[in-house]
């Protein structure tokens, strides 16, 4: 393979952003931002403006009289701007610096910065500001895989802005403009300015990508935080989403970034009506995922309903319909990412990669609780072909010798070499680390195709398919008994977590049998026991669950899936456990695993990441980050939302017109309220604290279920 080759997916870890704190991301939509603390975007980094998957700022360094600023701090209101509050290095031989840089920045689709000079003086002081600016329009994958080079932009000047093309097709540009001319050279910005005692000079910066000569425009001078497009669009978030409040102010904390995370994640359909979904994850994930889309719509449920149907309409629109091995597309099939920079095709072998094993029983599912949450009855009514489809894909392609399992294998040796959420080459192994060979059966996939099946069974009872309900109900009981028999390890107590082409069992203690309890495929008498397996120190870090276990030949909990803690898994573990709620144990141990990852939380800032490392908390008093992790991410965002409503017990049936709450809320988080959660036509408020259900609005003909 050449240095320039595209490396087959996931054959390695992104590269490193330069160091654990070392880099501010900012994201907006399918924008986003990544620099050091100083706001510079340096080139050899893997920092930039990237836009629709390319880069389309690759350098951005400030110079003050010819060095770079001193960094006092980063402030990040929202996820989407920044305030880099700087200073002028200190002259030689004094101490103190008399003049304030402050960067003020806001990501849309293009970059808006405004910069302060303030001098603090006692007498007048001449600063030269210098903007070195290149972009070399690679793709995404080139930056995230380490092999960007060295490319330069083709630079002009007209009319006081610098305008940059790509040598290459001259299909992507960018233009850079200031409200204060400065002398435009090639690939810099000059100011030479007098900043009088005690006052204040500034200007605005704005970077506009073009695409095939058009610039895009959602940009103007004068924006600000609250009045541009982007904070217009998180306080719409705002208004529609329910508010969430706790009285244990970490949670509180964490629940406020989750709403600017995920409002600041979200990106709007621009060829039809405006319809929301989310992106996976900042940096490199900011595009339209189906395992990751679909599991952030469900934990953001009780913020938005919304969220959900705009995503299952999207992947019902980019369904399969054909076989194609080299995207890996199937009829039926919901695919597994989006792209849409210049070496998508290269990479994945066209704009859409279809190799997941479990966004398409993942679709079914959200579509019925999507339905139970109160989405509008036609448009889940014209998704109902669409988990058809879904359903025939899993009997048809997903199971691949007739044994009722659902098996994934690449098609090419470009795809993804595993395909369950742990898509990391060696994501999957056994006991002793060795890794199995495909077709692999995933413990947690069969759940899914359990839940999904069930999931259209009650479906098929609301709009009347009384016989279809009956025969997927009896389709789903044999599911369940045949993978207790068939994935079971009676000598261990946990389930395999996979059986693998000779349909032996994988047989190493993973997070993914946690998964098996959220779907509920799990029988009680194997649940107790999973129960004390994931109680152990082994799985239990006291920051979350391991997705493996520290006894297990692979674990490293320094890797990727094999040692580390991911969010969203320890959550959907939560969520298993309270399920399972009347097992023994499982109310505990769900208890300290959202303890202990809201303790993480907040070591984190309040955001939680992507995943970090795996050491036992009697080891590092505080989490160790993961060099590479996404961030903000958003299944890990979302986690929370799904710990509140794993909690709460909260599930409401908009056509049956009724609202369970069971509450199970740990002691130290106090009082929980809901206010303004919308369930279809009507809203309702729910507060409630420890086992109790204190105080709740339902309309008259609505029925509460709290026993």
């Amino acid at each position: 393979m050449t240095a320039d080759a595209p490396a087959p997916l996931n054959a390695g870890e992104p590269t490193g952003l330069g160091g654990c704190g070392a880099s501010v991301t900012l994201v907006e939509g399918g924008t986003f931002c990544l620099s050091n603390r100083l706001g510079d975007i340096a080139p050899g980094l893997p920092h930039g403006l990237f836009y629709r998957d390319a880069r389309v700022i690759s350098r951005w360094e400030l110079l003050v009289d010819g060095k770079p600023a001193d960094s006092l701090s980063v402030l990040s209101p929202e996820a989407f701007a920044a305030r880099f509050v700087l200073r002028r290095p200190p002259q030689a031989g004094i101490a103190d610096s008399t003049l304030l840089v402050v960067r003020e920045r806001l990501v849309a689709e293009g970059l808006h910065e405004t910069i302060t000079l303030e001098n603090m003086g006692r007498e007048p002081t001449a600063v030269t500001l210098e903007l070195h600016v290149d972009a070399d329009f690679v793709d995404l994958f080139a930056v995230k895989e380490g092999r960007a080079g060295h490319t330069r932009a083709e630079v002009t000047a007209a009319d006081g802005e610098l305008l940059l093309h790509d040598r290459s097709e001259r299909m992507r540009g960018l233009s850079v403009s200031s409200t204060v001319e400065p002398v435009v050279l090639p690939g810099t910005l000059v100011w030479r300015v007098v900043v009088p005692v005690g006052e204040l000079w500034q200007t605005e910066i704005i970077a506009q990508p073009t695409v095939g000569n058009q610039r895009i425009q959602s940009l103007s001078p004068g924006e600000q935080l609250g009045i541009s497009a982007p904070g217009r669009k998180i306080e719409a978030w705002r208004d529609s989403a329910t508010d969430v409040r706790a009285d244990d102010p970490v949670l509180a904390q964490v629940l406020r970034r989750t709403e600017s995370d995920l409002g600041a994640l979200q990106i709007h359909d621009e060829h039809g009506d405006g319809r929301p979904f989310v992106a996976a994850g900042a940096p490199w994930f900011m595009t339209l995922f189906g395992r990751d889309s679909l599991l952030t719509a469900w934990m953001a449920l009780p913020l938005e309903v919304d969220l959900a149907v705009g995503t299952l309409e999207q992947l019902a629109e980019l369904q399969g319909r054909r076989v194609d091995p080299l995207t890996e597309e199937e009829p039926g099939r919901i695919m597994h990412e989006m792209r849409r920079g210049p070496a998508s095709g290269q990479v994945l072998g066209g704009n859409i990669y279809y190799g997941t094993a479990d966004a398409t029983p993942l679709f079914v599912m959200l579509l019925n609780e999507a339905h139970r949450w109160g989405a509008d009855r036609d448009a889940v009514e014209a998704l109902l072909p669409a988990a058809d489809a879904a359903l025939r894909w899993l009997r048809d392609y997903g199971d691949r010798d007739g044994d009722g399992f659902v098996e994934y294998r690449r098609a090419t040796d470009r795809g993804l070499i595993n395909q369950g959420w742990k898509d990391s080459f060696d994501g999957i192994n056994d006991a002793s680390g060795h890794l199995p060979e495909a077709p692999l059966a995933l413990c947690e996939v069969q759940g899914y195709t359990y839940a999904a099946v069930l999931a259209r069974a009650e479906l098929a009872a609301a709009f009347d398919e009384v016989r279809v309900a009956a025969k997927l109900r009896d389709k789903a009981a044999e599911l369940k008994q045949n993978f207790a028999a068939k994935f079971w390890l009676p000598e261990r107590g946990w389930y395999a977590v996979a059986l693998d082409r000779d349909k032996r069992r994988v047989d190493a203690l993973t997070s993914n049998v946690a998964h098996c309890l959220w779907s509920g495929i799990a029988t009680d008498s194997h649940a107790e026991q999973i129960v004390r397996r994931l109680s152990g120190p082994e799985m239990d870090s006291g920051f979350g669950l391991r997705t493996l276990g520290s006894h297990m030949g692979a674990y490293n909990p320094m890797s990727y899936h094999n040692g580390s803690i991911w969010p969203h898994d320890t959550a959907l573990a939560v969520a298993g456990l309270l399920r399972y709620q009347h097992v023994p144990g499982a109310v505990e141990l769900a208890t300290r695993l959202a303890g202990g990852l809201l303790d993480a939380a907040a070591a984190f800032g309040g955001r939680l990441p992507e995943l970090f490392c795996g050491f036992p908390r009697t080891r590092f008093a505080a989490p160790v980050p993961y060099p590479t992790s996404c961030s903000p991410q958003a299944w890990a965002s979302a986690a929370p939302m799904l710990l509140v409503r794993s909690f709460l017990g909260l599930e409401p049936n908009v056509p049956e017109r009724t609202l369970g709450v069971r509450p199970r809320l740990p002691g130290g988080w106090g009082t929980v309220t809901l206010s303004a959660l919308r369930l279809g036509a009507v809203t309702v408020d729910v507060q409630a604290k420890g086992d109790e259900v204190t105080e709740v609005r339902l309309p008259d003909e609505w029925k509460l279920i709290a026993e």
